[in-house]
């Protein structure tokens, strides 16, 4: 049985084909301007509209600036939105599902019936209520897309906790008198990390494409700071005319989500020991 996790993540061709879409974002991202020579907000008044050329790859917008450039400096947002926010969501998981899953009983009950309700809300309309109350912006959208969606983790943390708690190790922690804390932090979130990592990977895709929504609505990051979603607004207002600034930026958003999902349940099948003991 092949136990080196980075053995068996090398034989999987799912995570390695999401893992080097995610790989190409994160370098696209970060020199974007050393690929581009353009900024993202110069505004061209002799070239609005412009259909793809040798010049500007992707075409121009209706304010004459290059998309190409747009497209680069909006991965930076659209990952950074995904990443704060699953971080986020994750860390406030991590803490509600370990208190809940370690002590059980009546603290369990509060918490788990308090992220029933959470789940009961629809999470898309949650976070436009909470928008309504706040100014859009790339720091409100990180805050309250992070605290709309930590319940899915909190309840992957609580069910570890519950089969682990009263294991020989964690017993044998207690009997030489350490405490809760110790044992949490050195004991049982380490044996507890792998599915919460596989949600993290899913949860930045629904953190890009949630974040691309709201943009989109007017409700997400607000222009001139260039993101996919308020690109692809731009061209829901021209579509009869300028088809690449609806589709540029709809297929980054598909590749992007794809290579995370593909990503994620590659890491799944990595961590998932049962997978690799029929293989054996």
């Amino acid at each position: 049985m092949k136990d080196n996790w980075w053995e068996r993540l090398k034989t999987n061709k799912m995570a390695i084909a999401g893992g080097l879409i995610v790989l190409f974002m994160f370098i696209i991202s970060i020199f974007a301007p050393m690929i581009t020579p353009y900024k993202p907000n110069i505004i061209d008044r002799y070239n609005i509209l412009s259909p793809p050329d040798t010049r500007h790859l992707f075409g121009t917008d209706d304010l004459g600036r290059d998309v190409f450039s747009r497209m680069l400096y909006g991965a930076r947002v659209s990952l950074s939105v995904g990443f704060v926010a699953v971080g986020l969501s994750t860390a406030i998981g991590v803490i509600f599902g370990a208190i809940a899953g370690y002590y059980g009983g009546i603290v369990d009950r509060i918490i788990m019936r308090f992220v029933d309700i959470m789940l009961a809300i629809p999470t898309f309309f949650l976070i436009l209520a909470v928008i309504a109350f706040l100014e859009p912006g790339i720091r409100n959208i990180m805050i309250v897309i992070g605290l709309t969606s930590w319940m899915g983790v909190a309840r992957l943390i609580r069910a570890e906790f519950i089969s682990l708690r009263n294991r020989e190790f964690v017993l044998a922690s207690k009997s030489t008198g350490a405490s809760d804390l110790m044992i949490i932090v050195r004991h049982l979130l380490p044996n507890s990390m792998s599915p919460v990592i596989v949600s993290a990977v899913l949860g930045i895709a629904g953190a890009v494409l949630l974040e691309s929504a709201l943009s989109f609505l007017g409700l997400g990051v607000q222009p001139p700071t260039p993101s996919w979603g308020n690109i692809l607004t731009i061209g829901k207002d021209n579509i009869e005319i300028a088809w690449w600034l609806s589709v540029f930026p709809g297929v980054a958003i598909l590749i992007t989500v794809l290579g995370y999902n593909l990503f994620g349940e590659g890491l799944r099948d990595v961590f998932d020991p049962r997978i690799w003991e029929r293989n054996d």
